[in-house]
């Protein structure tokens, strides 16, 4: 049984289904997830489009459907009894689900930490509890997990098994038009907090003269409607092309990308694109957040360089006139831009080689085995 509550996740769930099934064929899996998993042959419960939010308070909203995928995911524990329960992120909901996973005896691989080192740092004790093995795909995450004695494996990123190749470099100088992204996220709240500061912060930068043109995302997962109607609002889309394509398509038109916080900083980052990183929730959100955040950084890439290498606007700082200001320093410093694009080939780097997927399979297929010569054990 595997459990993928976000689009992030199924899509590296799925590739860890289709590994598997390339070394065990006669597998059956089942659970939540999303298209990708689905696509790989996985049998789903309850679609985890209805359950995906993002923020502390924005929960509430989805509450309905995340107590009823969790009763889903605990029957079929129940009643199909599964061999190995692989969760992927996903941090309240899997956590839940793994306790009854515990009380059924079924052994359960993570795939992907919660960020407990950022925040909440106590729930090391309950995945140590609860979880039979964690696959970690940032560095630092091994050395927190053998110091709290949970068995770990980093496997590296997933990311590196897509292939992303990195844009060819272009002049940035003020004979050339510069293309900037913006990806204001794959959710419809982080698009309805942050597309209208996106385009305002485009409308200003054109206000200036610059030599600039935008290519908006338009991520699959986010409504239709309400993407129109917040960009109905700007009368003057003349430098400004909307891309429903995959993100990397992306990166390899855009000198550099303004982007909602959360892997996708990541991903540019692995291409070797220059960013700045936005990010939004609720006010009460921001303030629990604040309280219980024991980083000093949101940005993945930030982290892993362990110094501030992009800049993060968050919350108040995330406006308009501080976006423009940002992306009108980046474009004015070719310089900059080409040291920055070198650090991001050194985060890379970091982050292990290609083959997280079949390494996550490899250790999912021993925790099976390893619960079937344990069954064999008890019959004789």
């Amino acid at each position: 049984m595997i459990i993928a509550g976000e689009a992030s996740g199924d899509l590296h769930g799925a590739r860890v289904v289709e590994a598997m099934r390339r070394k065990a064929p006669d597998l059956f899996i089942f659970g939540i997830g999303g298209q990708a998993l689905a696509a790989a042959g996985a049998r789903l419960l309850v679609d985890a489009a209805t359950l995906s939010v993002v923020g502390i308070t924005e929960v509430f909203s989805k509450l309905p459907n995340l107590l009823h995928g969790a009763r889903c995911a605990k029957q079929a524990l129940r009643q199909l009894r599964p061999d190995l329960l692989i969760l992927i992120d996903f941090p309240d909901f899997n956590l839940h689900v793994a306790k009854a996973a515990k009380k059924a005896k079924i052994p359960v691989l993570y795939y992907i930490s919660p960020q407990i080192w950022a925040w909440r740092t106590g729930r090391v004790r309950r995945i140590g509890s609860l979880v039979d093995h964690m696959a970690v795909i940032l560095p630092f995450e091994e050395k927190f997990y053998q110091e709290h004695q949970v068995p770990v494996t980093f496997v590296g990123h997933p990311l590196l098994d897509a292939s992303l190749r990195p844009p060819a470099e272009k002049p940035v100088d003020a004979r050339h038009t510069v293309t900037v992204g913006l990806l204001p996220g794959s959710r419809d709240g982080e698009v309805a907090r942050l597309l209208p500061v996106l385009l305002e912060s485009a409308a200003l930068l054109k206000e200036r003269g610059k030599r600039i043109k935008f290519t908006l995302s338009q991520a699959r997962t986010v409504d239709t409607g309400l993407f129109q109607s917040i960009l109905n609002r700007q009368t003057d889309r003349s430098n400004l092309e909307i891309d429903t394509g995959p993100v990397d398509r992306i990166f390899e038109k855009c000198d550099l990308i303004v982007a909602a916080s959360g892997t996708v900083t990541l991903e540019a980052a692995i291409a070797g694109v220059p960013l700045i990183i936005i990010y939004k929730v609720s006010p009460l959100s921001y303030l629990l957040g604040r309280l219980l955040i024991q980083v000093r950084h949101i940005g993945l890439v930030n982290l892993i360089n362990d110094e501030p290498l992009i800049t993060e606007l968050v919350q108040e700082d995330a406006s308009a006139a501080n976006i423009a200001a940002a992306v009108d320093g980046l474009i004015s410093d070719p310089a900059g831009l080409r040291a920055m694009r070198e650090k991001l080939y050194e985060i890379r780097a970091k982050l292990g080689g290609p083959g997280a997927s079949s390494r996550v399979a490899d250790i999912a297929l021993e925790l099976v085995a390893r619960g079937f010569q344990k069954g064999a054990a008890r019959e004789t």
